[in-house]
């Protein structure tokens, strides 16, 4: 998957507010579809459907215990997030610099 499409991957994967709602919750804990649906408050077919594409984008990982599928969030999913984000850390400090710098010329 190139930087770019991944990038693409992980931003509609949480641009859905009930997805992202999902996704928080199996960041706290691991929790399987009954769980998710009980305080989701949409349909048990709508959190799976959520779940598939949280899986697709890699943010979701599944860990099958008899009848159940237990959902973990995967951290290392939101990396291509962060990386397109790093490239706006250069882009603030120079402000924050030039900010202090301003600040110091106006009140030695």
């Amino acid at each position: 998957m190139t930087q770019a499409v991944a990038i693409d991957t992980v931003l509609r994967a949480l641009s859905d507010p009930t997805r992202r709602a999902v996704f928080e919750r199996v960041v706290r804990s691991e929790m399987n579809v009954a769980e998710l649906t009980r305080v989701s408050g949409v349909t048990q077919g709508a959190v799976s459907q959520h779940l598939k594409l949280l899986r697709q984008a890699g943010l979701v990982s599944e860990r099958p215990q008899g009848r159940n599928i237990f959902y973990r969030a995967r951290p290392e999913g939101l990396a291509p997030l962060f990386d397109w984000l790093s490239h706006y850390d250069a882009f603030w400090r120079e402000r924050f610099a030039d900010l202090g710098a301003l600040l110091k010329e106006i009140d030695p």
